[in-house]
C-alpha cells in the first residue's frame, strides 16, 4: 500500500514538471515569432496611432527651442520688463471723502447748467400715423378737422412760456384720387394738421420728422449701398449683383438700380408744406417758409455726384433705373429731366446717415431768419411712407435749439444724480469715520489675528 502511494506521488511530481516544461517551451516558441507579427498580435490595432518614432539625439530640437525662446523674449528694457517706477494711491478716509465731496460739488452745478440750457428750447411733436383713418374729404377746401387725441401730440415749451395755454391741435384727411386738379402723385393722400403756438418763438426754428420702431442699424441694412456708385464711378450691373446692394442691385431686366440698396429704396418720402398762419386778423394768411439748404453735415455732399450720365460715366439713361419705391416720383425710368441730383439733395443725405436707435428724428427743413409769431398754423402732409406694416409711428417736430442743442435734459439729470450719489457716499463715509474710526495698517483686523 505504501509502495502504491509512493508511486502515485512520483507520478504527480513528474506530471507537474512536464507541464511546467511545456509552458516554458510555449513561451520560447512565442518569443521566436517575428517582431512585426508579435507586436501585431500582442497590441490592439489602434495602439499604433500613439507610437511615434523618436528623433535623433535631440540636439537639433534643443537648439531650435533656444532660438525660438530668444525670439520671444522681450527686450531687457524697463518698459518691457515692467520695471518702471509706479505710484499707487493709498485710499484713506482723508483722501477719499474730500474727493467725493469735490466731485459731487462740481457735478451738481454742471448738471443744473445743462438742465437750464435744455429748458430754453421749445419743442412740439405731432404724430399723424392714424390721420388716414379720419373721414376722407375730396379736396383741401372741403376738409373738416377734428381734434387730435391727447396721446398724439406734446408741447414742451421753454421755461418762460411753460405756463401758457394752447388750443388742442386738430387734423383731417384728404383723398385726392378723384381730384383732377392734383397732378403730383405724391399728394394724392394728404393729412391736414392745425396747431396753435401760444407764444412767439425766436429763430432758428427747425422742422424734423420722427420715426419709431424703424431699425436703421440692422447690419444688412447699414451695408446695403455702393459708395462708388454714389460718388459717380461706373459700377456694372454684375458687380452690383455680387455686392452689398442685393437684392436691390438690379431690376428684373438686369439693369442697374441707381442708387442701389435698401437704404436708398426706403428713403422717407412723406412731404411737408410750409406753415400757414390761418388766424390772421386781416388780409391773406401768411406763410412761414422752411428751406432744405444747410440741413445736412457739410461733408456729406462729397459722398455723392450730381449726374453720372451727364458726366459721361454712363453712356445713357437707359443704363440706370430708379429703386422700386421711387416709382411714385420718378416712374420706372430716368431721363434728362427727372434724374435725381443726390449731391444737392440734403434730405436724401440725412436719410443715408443711418441712425443707431429705432426711434430717431431727422432734419427736414430750417428757418434761420424769421421768428414764428403766436397763432394757429396749418401744415399739409403728403402721405406716402407706410409705417403700420412694421408697427411704427411717424410724427413731425417743430423745435428750437440753444447752446446745448435740442431739448434733452437727460444728461443734466444724470450729472445731478451722480452728484447726489457722491455727496451721499461722502456723508455716509464721514459719519462712519467719526463714529468708528480705524487706524491705518491695523494688524489686529487681519483675519488670522482675530
Amino acid at each position: 500500500m505504501s509502495e502504491t502511494r509512493l508511486a502515485m506521488r512520483e507520478t504527480g511530481v513528474m506530471s507537474k514538471r512536464l507541464h511546467s516544461q511545456g509552458n516554458i517551451e510555449h513561451a520560447r516558441n512565442a518569443n521566436s515569432v517575428p517582431r512585426d507579427q508579435s507586436s501585431f498580435h500582442s497590441q490592439p490595432p489602434f495602439m499604433g496611432l500613439f507610437n511615434r518614432k523618436k528623433g535623433g539625439d535631440g540636439n537639433g530640437d534643443d537648439e531650435t527651442k533656444k532660438e525660438k525662446g530668444g525670439w520671444r523674449r522681450p527686450a531687457n528694457t524697463a518698459f518691457k520688463q515692467q520695471r518702471l517706477k509706479a505710484w499707487q494711491p493709498i485710499l484713506t478716509p482723508k483722501t477719499v471723502l474730500p474727493t467725493l465731496f469735490i466731485v459731487g460739488i462740481l457735478f451738481g452745478p454742471i448738471g443744473g447748467l445743462l438742465i437750464w440750457g435744455s429748458s430754453l428750447v421749445s419743442e412740439m411733436t405731432f404724430e399723424y400715423t392714424n390721420c388716414q383713418n379720419e373721414p376722407a374729404a375730396s379736396s383741401l377746401d372741403a376738409v373738416s378737422l377734428s381734434a387730435m387725441p391727447s396721446s398724439a401730440y406734446s408741447y414742451k415749451l421753454r421755461s418762460a412760456d411753460a405756463k401758457k395755454t394752447f388750443s388742442p391741435p386738430s387734423w383731417g384727411f384728404v383723398n385726392n384720387t378723384g381730384n383732377s386738379s392734383v397732378t403730383d402723385p405724391s399728394e394724392l393722400l394728404q393729412c391736414v394738421v392745425e396747431f396753435s403756438i401760444p407764444a412767439d418763438i425766436e429763430h432758428s426754428i427747425f422742422l424734423y420728422y420722427k420715426l419709431t420702431n424703424f431699425f436703421q442699424n440692422h447690419r444688412r441694412y447699414v451695408k446695403s449701398l455702393n459708395t462708388d456708385q454714389l460718388k459717380g464711378t461706373f459700377v456694372s450691373a454684375s458687380s452690383l449683383s455680387n455686392g452689398d446692394c442685393k437684392p436691390l442691385a438690379t431690376n428684373s431686366n438686369g439693369t442697374a438700380i441707381y442708387p442701389c440698396g435698401l437704404i436708398a429704396n426706403s428713403v422717407f418720402n412723406d412731404t411737408f408744406s410750409n406753415l400757414t398762419l390761418v388766424n390772421v386778423g386781416s388780409g391773406d394768411a401768411s406763410t412761414y417758409n422752411f428751406t432744405a439748404n444747410g440741413i445736412a453735415w457739410p461733408g456729406e455732399a462729397k459722398k455723392y455726384t450730381t449726374n453720372p450720365v451727364a458726366a459721361g460715366t454712363y453712356t445713357g439713361y437707359d443704363q440706370l433705373v430708379p429703386p422700386p419705391n421711387w416709382a411714385l416720383r420718378y416712374g420706372t425710368s430716368y431721363n434728362a429731366s427727372n434724374f435725381p441730383d443726390l449731391k444737392s439733395d440734403e434730405r436724401f443725405q440725412n436719410w443715408m446717415r443711418t441712425s443707431g436707435l429705432p426711434t430717431f428724428t431727422k432734419l427736414y427743413g430750417r428757418n434761420d431768419e424769421d421768428n414764428m409769431t403766436a397763432g394757429t398754423y396749418r401744415i399739409v402732409i403728403g402721405l406716402n411712407f407706410p409705417v403700420t406694416p412694421y408697427h411704427g409711428t411717424k410724427s413731425f417736430v417743430i423745435s428750437t435749439v440753444s447752446w446745448i442743442g435740442g431739448k434733452n435734459s437727460f444728461l443734466g439729470w444724470a450729472y445731478v444724480g451722480a452728484a447726489s450719489l457722491f455727496v451721499l457716499l461722502a456723508i455716509a463715509g464721514t459719519a462712519r469715520h467719526l463714529i468708528k474710526p480705524r487706524r491705518l495698517g491695523d494688524m489686529s483686523l487681519l483675519s488670522w489675528n482675530r
